[in-house]
């Protein structure tokens, strides 16, 4: 008999739990707020993340929200950056979106020093770019000469020239 209540003790102290982690399962609320309880002005800035919104916890979800709200208070040219990163980050698969925040959390964690040289380097890259003149992806490229090496740049700098045959 003491087998037996010693038995069915240890069975409802081990079904129990599980029990109670199932109904916590089972009655998980949505998260909030649903794309559909924002506001007609909120869901135009945000529209960029509408396919992404069942997605995202509530934490972030509020934070976006917020965005929102400060949006008609932003400048036009800021208005139009912010659409554009939301539709960037949109379009990043979930493992390009956690190494972005993955290497935020590093730069935020550099001593402010280190930071404003890597945004000056950052800078200087995107201004390189935007002194390149603009090619067209469609068209082929160019063939390369007899005389032209076809591996130039920084990958071969200091290496030594190929013996002549």
């Amino acid at each position: 008999m003491v087998k037996t209540l010693a038995a069915l003790t240890v069975s409802l102290c081990l079904a129990f739990p599980a029990v109670a982690a199932q109904s916590k399962s089972d009655t998980k609320k949505p998260v909030r707020p649903a794309w559909s309880e924002l506001t007609p002005a909120q869901q135009k800035v945000l529209a960029p993340l509408s396919t992404e919104w069942e997605g995202m916890d509530a934490t972030r979800r509020k934070k976006w929200v917020a965005v929102a709200e400060r949006y008609p208070k932003m400048k036009p040219a800021e208005q139009q950056r912010l659409q554009k990163n939301m539709a960037d980050w949109a379009k990043l698969t979930p493992a390009e979106r956690k190494a972005a925040r993955d290497k935020y959390q590093t730069m935020k964690k550099l001593p402010p020093e280190k930071r404003r040289e890597v945004a000056s380097q950052w800078r200087q890259y995107q201004q390189s770019l935007a002194a390149q003149p603009e090619s067209d992806p469609s068209a082929p490229p160019e063939p390369q000469s007899a005389e032209t090496p076809a591996a130039t740049g920084p990958a071969t700098a200091g290496a030594p020239a190929p013996a002549p045959q």
